[in-house]
């Protein structure tokens, strides 16, 4: 009994090493070739938003932008080949430094403390911050009025330093349009930005709810950030010299920044969701859809070799399933996605994007179903087991024949939550680089602002696959219900 107790038990440590191998094996390489006259790698892994108008974006599926078309550019008259890794801000810093990718290029503006820890080429564009308040707000005319006051801002950026420096209170956000809202709801009472973002997004929106009422006397010069001692600077910053000498660098400011530049968009709400609805689709189709499928089939392997651990009679085996679930438990989903993908790598050990989701969601799963699994089977009464054992069963038979169907239909409600829950937790794994239905949606809306309107297509998607699981659990439980002992 305890042999068989035993062997299930390592089941869960046996698949989770199994999936997590398979990871190391269909992960990306780490090391790129490297182009010896420039320093740089043949394939330049370029960390950008693409979520930040005008600077990086996607129009029509495809990623453009200021920064965007100047690494392009570079890339080309370097002779390497430029790999664009979207990436979100927050994360961007974190990607370099566990080498996911080589370079950033998102507006990045140069300070001691960015110079000190990074290889910062030479600025490539100069601009200065402007204060935004309500249109109606007239008591706020500077940054020195900024003092005792709710700025929202993106917590690492500059811009949230020049705000706090003024006496602000900062509120955090992740987007411009995340804190135009909340300035015109009345929730905060400025926002301190760049000047050609901010007039990029008035320009695109016509949002009169809002205006700038004075600039910044600091300067923001833009930079690429790369990771310190990478060797890649000397070749770049030759190349913008030669750029800004021939013009071309000029030609690409004029084109996003200069007067022919500055067209309100006239697209509408409905049109987008049309545009969009297809892309949204297939980044269902093929990411979402398989992620939540392989991460909770593996999860839910793993959930029953925990379970049998925990109710297990050797101690070592149950404190260490103990264990386990209070880690999993006890620290968010969101924590535990960001450890696989950027912690680990600094270890030694590296994921590809999707298969680092597909670990850290599985180990969610893991760790709230085993306790499911558990109590379903504790809730078959003791008499089961005991009718079982007196005609002749054993315990790997008692529990595959008696216990675990009757087991299984107490633990379908509960496990249908935690399925329909993951689908919606798959739009998480955007932050680690996953093209899924989120992402797709943010991208799509990141040009014209137009999030609310995608934001509900996206909702739509989620509630008809968790409208469809739901329908599945029904008809499952009605299966099943005829294991139940009358």
């Amino acid at each position: 009994m305890h042999k068989f107790r035993l062997s299930a038990a390592r089941l869960g440590a046996v698949l989770a090493t199994l999936f997590l191998i398979g990871g190391v094996l269909l992960a990306p390489s780490a090391h790129a070739a490297t182009d010896q006259s420039s320093g740089l790698p043949k394939t330049l892994r370029v960390g950008t938003e693409g979520v930040y108008p005008p600077f990086s974006y996607r129009a029509s599926g495809k990623l453009t932008g200021y920064d965007v078309d100047l690494i392009t550019q570079l890339g080309k008259r370097l002779g390497v080949k430029v790999q664009f890794v979207q990436t979100p801000w927050d994360s961007m810093f974190s990607a370099l430094q566990a080498k996911r990718i080589d370079l950033v290029a998102n507006e990045v503006t140069a300070n001691p403390e960015r110079k000190a820890k990074y290889d910062l080429s030479a600025p490539y564009i100069t601009t200065t911050g402007v204060v935004v308040v309500k249109s109606s707000n007239d008591s706020i005319k500077g940054l020195k009025d900024l003092k005792g006051k709710k700025a929202a801002e993106n917590t690492t950026s500059n811009w949230a330093a020049t705000a706090k420096k003024a006496g602000a209170q900062v509120v955090s956000v992740t987007a411009m349009d995340k804190a135009v809202s909340a300035l015109t709801q009345g929730r905060v009472d400025a926002m301190v930005n760049d000047q050609l973002a901010v007039k990029n997004y008035l320009n695109t929106t016509g949002n009169k709810g809002v205006k700038i009422v004075a600039t910044t006397d600091d300067k923001s010069e833009s930079v690429f950030a790369a990771r310190k001692g990478s060797g890649y600077m000397p070749a770049i910053n030759k190349e913008i010299a030669a750029m800004r000498a021939d013009g071309s660098l000029q030609k690409i400011y004029d084109k996003y920044f200069g007067a022919k530049s500055e067209k309100k968009s006239t697209t509408s709400d409905w049109q987008l969701v049309k545009d969009n609805a297809w892309p949204m689709l297939k980044a269902t189709l093929k990411t979402t859809i398989p992620l939540t499928a392989i991460s909770f089939v593996l999860g839910l392997l793993l959930a029953v070799g925990i379970a049998l651990m925990r109710r297990s009679t050797v101690l070592v085996l149950s404190w260490l399933a103990r264990v386990y679930i209070s880690i999993i438990r006890g620290t968010p989903l969101l924590v535990q996605l960001v450890i696989v993908f950027y912690a680990l790598p600094q270890a030694g050990v590296k994921f590809s994007s999707f298969w680092s989701a597909v670990i850290a969601l599985s180990l969610n799963v893991g760790g709230y179903g085993a306790e499911v699994v558990r109590s379903a089977i504790s809730s078959v009464p003791k008499g089961q087991w005991e009718a079982a054992e007196t005609i002749g069963m054993r315990y790997r038979t008692s529990l595959r024949r008696i216990v675990l169907p009757q087991a299984a239909r107490i633990a379908v409600p509960p496990l249908g939550n935690t399925l329909v829950s993951l689908v919606k937790d798959t739009s998480l794994t955007s932050l680690i680089l996953v093209p899924e239905l989120f992402q797709k949606a943010q991208d799509a809306a990141a040009p014209t602002y137009s999030y609310l309107a995608l934001y509900c297509a996206a909702a739509v998607y989620y509630w008809v696959i968790c409208f469809g699981l739901n329908a599945v659990q029904g008809r499952l439980e009605t299966r099943l219900n005829r294991y139940v002992a009358l």
